[in-house]
């Protein structure tokens, strides 16, 4: 069964020969275009690939149907530009391409490198995807970091790193800032469109639940500095989204009485508390210390 490489693109001349070099072994690759103003789309007709244009939207969700649509092979692998392919995964997909009685779709694990490490943590590993499908199994919705809908039958492949797509994610601070201020301003639409009222509590808790989720239950401090400091800027962008709500709905004067707010500091220090204690536990070898820690937990 023949395969098809479809890549949506923005701007991308600095990434768009990585990318493309990485699926030579496919039966047609396909780019479409979100009026560039750089040379990506000289440098994707260059390189053989079937050129198209859909209309710039701010992330690329949107257009990932129409990219998909003009498509003709089979199978269907949907990559980024900041994205490649490596060997071992290519023949993986070639092979299960010929199983005309397999599933559907497949979830991929992808490899993030951040600030020029990969994240074995942090929930940025495995990081799984659906991204490799049978024509017409898979569709995406408009909305931004959305989970496509599938039908059929589907697979998670082994998350190993043979397995797994290679994605250069943020290379500096700027640009996950300057991410950050476009995805927020896409989020925060969404809050206003499900009728969310702001609420000053959530200045305090979105941020901690995402910094917890990220540094303690994802494991980052496994991921050392570079564990600590993407928990605090995913942290620090719920902080920013929350705030944009409240500029949305007019920066409308709240009270902040101040026992509410001593009462949510004392509730973020008790979360801070269990999950460090919990993560001594995890991590002690000694028995009689991880009791000890399960004993003071308890009455704590």
């Amino acid at each position: 069964m023949a395969i098809s490489v479809v890549i949506n693109t923005r701007n991308e001349e600095k990434n768009i020969k990585r990318c493309l070099d990485s699926v030579k072994w496919a039966d047609e690759v396909v780019v479409v275009d979100m009026e560039s103003t750089d040379k990506t789309v000289t440098l994707a007709k260059k390189d053989g690939a079937k050129t198209f244009t859909h209309r710039y939207t701010r992330y690329v969700e949107p257009a990932r149907n129409f990219a998909i649509s003009k498509a003709t092979s089979d199978w269907v692998l949907v990559l980024d530009t900041d994205e490649e392919i490596p060997l071992s995964l290519a023949k993986i997909l070639k092979k299960l391409a010929k199983n005309p009685k397999g599933p559907n779709f497949f979830r991929l694990p992808r490899k993030n490198i951040i600030f020029g490490k990969w994240m074995k943590y942090s929930r940025w590993w495995p990081d799984l995807i659906v991204r490799f499908f049978r024509k017409g199994s898979v569709a995406w919705s408009d909305k931004i970091h959305s989970v496509p809908l599938t039908k059929g039958e589907g697979k998670d492949l082994e998350a190993k790193k043979a397995n797994a797509i290679i994605h250069y994610h943020y290379e500096s601070i700027s640009q996950y800032l300057e991410r950050l201020n476009r995805y927020t301003d896409i989020q925060l639409q969404e809050l206003i469109d499900e009728k969310y009222q702001f609420q000053w509590q959530d200045l305090i808790k979105k941020p901690t639940g995402e910094f917890l989720s990220r540094f303690f239950a994802g494991e980052g401090y496994k991921d050392g500095l570079h564990g600590l400091v993407l928990a605090l800027l995913q942290a620090f962008s719920e902080f920013v989204l929350y705030l944009k709500v409240w500029e949305k709905q007019g920066f409308k004067t709240q009270e902040l009485p101040l026992q509410d707010f001593i009462a949510e500091m004392q509730q973020l220090g008790k979360e801070m508390a269990y999950w460090w204690t919990t993560t001594a536990i995890k991590e002690l070898k000694n028995p009689l210390k991880k009791l000890q820690l399960r004993i003071k937990r308890k009455i704590s």
